[in-house]
């Protein structure tokens, strides 16, 4: 079976989530290195039973997406932290892409980048991450029309494969 038009539908809908997640990783400032906004993509797989499909993206996009609760701030999300910062060298390419070298305390005094990355690595871990929902709201939008127009295009695919109804067959 090849299910031409229900994978035309799907693509339309993995199409309008992948470009509708990187538009509001783009409005949310959450763009910076660009790796998560590339990342984002789909896969449709078929066979002769089934069609799936299947949304990637870099591991830290779910966290991202749902965001994390800190220990001090709570969020509705799966994710929390709970005895274990993340790791401070983990900011060290985002400090400098957004530009925060030379910074200084409230009393003037210069922060070096290594204190910096520990600042914002404690900051997440008391704060978390509040939910951007960057991928979630989109793929929610399309999912709540996408049963009817994969059903029609499956009926029509389904119409259309003479295996499935043999010309000596009624198909009512």
């Amino acid at each position: 079976m090849q299910l031409k038009e229900t994978r035309k539908e799907l693509e339309k809908f993995a199409k309008y989530v992948v470009k509708h997640s990187r538009t509001n990783l783009t409005k949310s400032n959450k763009n910076v290195s660009k790796k998560l906004y590339d990342s984002i993509d789909y896969n449709i797989k078929t066979n002769k039973e089934s069609i799936a499909l299947f949304f990637n993206m870099v591991d830290y996009g779910k966290f991202q997406d749902l965001g994390v609760s800190g220990v001090k701030k709570k969020y509705n999300t799966p994710y929390s932290y709970k005895n274990k910062m993340p790791p401070a060298s983990a900011f060290n390419q985002w400090v400098v892409r957004k530009g925060l070298k030379g910074t200084r305390d409230d009393k003037g005094r210069f922060v070096s980048r290594k204190s910096l990355q520990y600042l914002i690595a404690k900051s997440i871990y008391e704060k978390g991450i509040k939910p951007s929902m960057f991928f979630t709201k989109p793929f929610q939008k399309a999912f709540k029309l996408l049963p009817n127009e994969v059903r029609d295009a499956f009926i029509f695919d389904i119409e259309q494969d003479k295996m499935f109804f043999p010309q000596n067959m009624n198909k009512n």
